[in-house]
């Protein structure tokens, strides 16, 4: 007798029926009916159901704005470096100016990250600090310095720039400003 089969699976699509081949045997499986014209109008609102969609500051504005941050500190010749996060407080860039301390990047990082956190500068959150008990500025990862910014988008933050280097945060925060000009009317 001839063998009609392989002994590799196969697997038939018909309109009625699946013909699948496993192991030398036919088997038939009745198909997947076809989605309604209904079903495939409403299936893509259920995909999207528990999805969140966020605004990103692309890598061009981020650049834009390190630029702008640098320039204006090489204007005021302060040595600083720039860093901006996301609103998970991922860090998107850092950038070390010329002659910039050790101390910078991560007083940069943290302000950035803490005025992202918050949604306000962090001249602003330093000085509700103070009396002795717990506050925000123990929460890990943040500096009430000033010197950080956020990034808003229809007022929501959406990132968030520190800058850390100059000798005070009132200049380290007008850098910050210079930057966030450069990025121009986001959203």
């Amino acid at each position: 007798m001839k063998k009609m089969f392989s002994g590799r699976p196969r697997i038939a699509v018909g309109t009625l029926a699946v013909l699948a081949v496993v192991g030398g045997a036919a088997v038939a499986v009745p198909a997947l009916a076809a989605p309604s014209s209904a079903e495939q109008t409403t299936a893509p609102a259920v995909k999207r159901q528990g999805v969140t969609q966020t605004q990103v500051l692309s890598a061009e504005t981020a650049l834009k704005i390190a630029d702008a941050v640098m320039r204006e500190a090489a204007r005021e010749k302060q040595r600083v470096t720039v860093a901006i996060v996301d609103r998970s407080g991922a860090t998107r860039l850092i950038l070390k100016g010329d002659g910039a301390g050790p101390q910078t990047e991560e007083s940069a990082k943290r302000k950035a990250f803490t005025a992202v956190s918050f949604g306000r500068p962090t001249s602003e959150l330093g000085k509700g600090i103070g009396g002795g008990g717990p506050s925000i500025a123990d929460i890990p990862g943040t500096l009430m310095l000033a010197g950080g910014i956020p990034v808003a988008v229809n007022g929501s933050p959406i990132a968030g720039i520190g800058v850390g280097g100059a000798p005070s945060g009132d200049i380290d925060e007008r850098l910050a400003q210079a930057g966030l000009r450069a990025a121009g009317q986001l959203g």
